[in-house]
């Protein structure tokens, strides 16, 4: 079982930047930042293949960039611009398997972490 712990996250002012780190107890593929606001469902914001091909969610496309390094089993979710509607708990999500198509779908990713809080004031 892989462990994800996620950090980074805190209270910012709208327009403001916060950087979440995900670092993996072992080798992670296919990686994911989900986010989930009180009363709301959980959704997709960016994941990131092992060869580091990015995809995002058009909320936050152009002010989220997410990153790798897989020597160090780490994908970082640079976020600019916040705004408040980015309010969330933020969760990294991987896959188990190499190779297995990158998804938005929560329920296709095998390992989370505890989530990480962002508040964006205005």
């Amino acid at each position: 079982q892989v462990q994800l712990v996620e950090s980074g996250g805190g209270l910012v002012q709208t327009g403001g930047s916060l950087r979440l780190s995900c670092v993996a107890s072992d080798r992670i593929f296919t990686t994911g930042w989900f986010r989930q606001a009180p009363g709301n469902a959980r959704e997709f914001v960016s994941y990131i293949t092992y060869a580091g091909d990015p995809r995002y969610s058009d909320s936050v496309k152009g002010r989220f960039t997410i990153s790798r390094d897989n020597a160090k089993n780490t994908v970082w979710l640079q976020m600019d611009s916040l705004k408040p509607a980015d309010t969330g708990v933020y969760y990294c999500a991987a896959v188990a398997r190499h190779l297995v198509a990158p998804t938005t779908d929560s329920s296709r990713y095998d390992y989370w972490g505890q989530g990480t809080q962002v508040t964006v004031s205005e």
